[in-house]
């Protein structure tokens, strides 16, 4: 057993984690980085499948996050602009595939009319959340007690316009089934990002990509940690008192002033703390869970939809893949799109076999782009739901009613205890530049609490 002592020891080797360190380290204190996995990065990963580079997990950075964009530039990585020249693609409830360009999916007049009313009445919802503090607003009770999918259905009896309304919160960002949670919830999402209209905004949410893959950010914070940062070392026992902490890991024991915890809040309870966490602490983290979505990759020899006049960019709510864009890489000559499958349908897949499951998923990208996306040359589905150290994708929400009464304490430190991650973030909720700011907000918490 090795034993080491440092200022403050910091669980999990994700950009919060490693962001804190550095910041920490600038400032003159001592670090250790535990790390449950074999590599850095927690739910960034760019890995080589049968040749092709594929980022399994976060991979976008969009004009708004500033955190994230600085740190990208300050550690020498370059981005690209996601392909998005020619049409989009939309199914409907018929079946129906409808080519379009702009924002506004191709559906009836009336129904268009109606996703732009509640559109715009929730861009002035949202404008009233502060997303560091959403339950501080007068009626958050009220909206954390009504589901997303209920408060839409009370606007409109339009069930087209609730399904695309819906999917900018449900499938494609919180991954859960929309009557799973609040409207306080989703005005939280939206709020995260500026305004609704931003989440349903591809062009804007999914802007750029790093050249090189996204997990560069946390594996070039991690090399100016050096032997600092230690791999393959989940915590087991975390003691803890006015004093101090302890951190033991198989075959490592680290004392130190502070602690961060910078893992998704679902993971806490992985942790023996001596003595246990505060009743509040317990009770909170149990009205917390992950979502689920399964990413799909399909690589073909070329990207045949920019021959057929197509963008990638393609929406249904009624289709297993609600939505898919082009993601070949940077100077790639082959051709890659990115599919997602959410909530109840990434339940549904999972109980096919395999081949059955592929199958389905291709079908439904054939309906986008036609039989041709049936062909790739590489196919793999990100699957975070079986990761030891994730339990899902992409993030950590509450469940109905749970932001309103907890939402103040998720991010308040118990004794020397920290939190940071991205599941508990303002701007940037959910994202890598929320990771980027807790993970600062924590170092710059222990600088000012005078215990190192």
């Amino acid at each position: 057993m090795t034993e080491i002592t440092r200022d403050v020891v910091i669980v999990g080797a994700g950009a919060a984690g490693l962001t804190a360190a550095n910041e920490l380290r600038k400032a003159g204190l001592s670090v250790a980085v535990l790390e449950a996995r074999e590599r850095v990065g927690g739910r960034l990963w760019t890995d080589v499948i049968d040749g092709a580079m594929l980022e399994l997990g976060g991979q976008w950075v969009s004009p708004d996050q500033d955190a994230l964009i600085d740190t990208v530039a300050e550690l020498g990585l370059e981005t690209f602009s996601r392909y998005r020249e020619g049409d989009s693609v939309y199914v409907g409830p018929d079946g129906a595939v409808s080519r379009f360009t702009g924002e506004m999916f191709p559906v009836r007049p009336e129904t268009e009319r109606v996703i732009d009313e509640i559109t715009h009445r929730l861009d002035a919802m949202v404008a009233e959340i502060d997303p560091d503090r959403p339950y501080a607003h007068p009626k958050a009770e009220e909206w954390d007690t009504v589901t997303w999918d209920a408060w839409l259905r009370q606007q409109t009896e339009d069930d087209e316009a609730v399904r695309n309304l819906a999917f900018a919160t449900g499938s494609a960002m919180l991954t859960k089934p929309t009557h799973a949670f609040s409207l306080l919830q989703s005005l939280l999402m939206a709020a995260s990002a500026g305004s609704y209209s931003n989440l349903v905004d591809a062009d804007f949410i999914l802007d750029k990509r790093v050249v090189g893959g996204l997990q560069q950010v946390p594996v070039l914070l991690a090399e100016r940690l050096g032997d600092d940062v230690f791999l393959n070392r989940p915590v087991q026992t975390l003691e803890w008192s006015d004093a101090g902490v302890t951190a033991h890991a198989e075959g490592l024991t680290v004392r130190a002033r502070s602690a961060i915890l910078a893992v998704a809040p679902v993971l806490y309870n992985r942790i023996s703390f001596v003595p246990p966490m505060p009743r509040l602490q317990h009770q909170m983290h149990q009205h917390i869970s992950m979502g689920f979505v399964i990413k799909v990759h399909a690589v073909y020899e070329t990207p045949f939809w920019r021959d057929n006049g197509l963008s990638g960019t393609a929406f249904s709510p009624y289709e297993i893949c609600h939505e898919a864009y082009d993601n070949t890489n940077h100077d790639d000559p082959r051709g890659t799109l990115v599919g997602f499958v959410a909530g109840q349908n990434a339940d549904d897949m999972f109980r096919l076999s395999e081949a059955e499951r592929k199958d389905a998923i291709l079908e439904s990208l054939s309906h986008y782009y036609g039989p041709e996306a049936k062909d790739t040359v590489v196919y793999y589905e990100s699957d975070w739901g079986t990761e030891e150290w994730t339990r899902g994708a992409y993030a950590a929400s509450f469940d109905m009613g749970g932001l309103h009464r907890y939402g103040a304490d998720l991010r308040t430190p118990v004794g020397p205890i920290h939190f940071a991650c991205s599941d508990i973030a303002g701007a940037g909720y959910q994202h890598v530049d929320g990771a980027i700011r807790m993970g600062r907000l924590a170092a710059r918490n222990i600088l000012e609490d005078g215990r190192v």
